[in-house]
């Protein structure tokens, strides 16, 4: 049988050689996912925030990554902009990729 995993048994950070940059914020990087896309379709704070059914300070506080919007809200933001969550999460994780951090635990979520 294994042992449990414990906290006093794991590396320390200070053992790791090359300390990693910190990670960015999920809300962060939807938050510019999302202004891209829609400065890319050259929609209004107003237009989408409309659509969706939120406020345009509500939806600018998402794009500028200090708000954790739900699922839902994200959901209806994306739909406004003719994309899915699905879109959303790929359009995030390309970018991810594309800037050379691993995607496998590199993103770090809010409480």
């Amino acid at each position: 049988m294994s042992q449990p995993h414990r906290a006093d048994s794991l590396p320390s950070p200070a053992a790791d050689a090359s300390p990693r940059p910190p990670e960015r914020l999920w809300r962060e990087l939807v938050g510019e996912q999302l202004r891209g896309i829609r400065q890319s379709r050259g929609d209004t704070l107003r237009d989408v925030a409309d659509r969706a059914s939120v406020s345009p300070q509500y939806l600018s506080e998402i794009e500028r990554g200090f708000k954790e919007p739900s699922s839902e809200i994200l959901a209806a933001i994306a739909a406004s902009l003719d994309r899915t969550l699905l879109d959303l999460t790929t359009g995030v994780a390309d970018r991810l990729e594309a800037s050379g951090a691993s995607t496998r635990g590199q993103v770090s979520l809010a409480a």
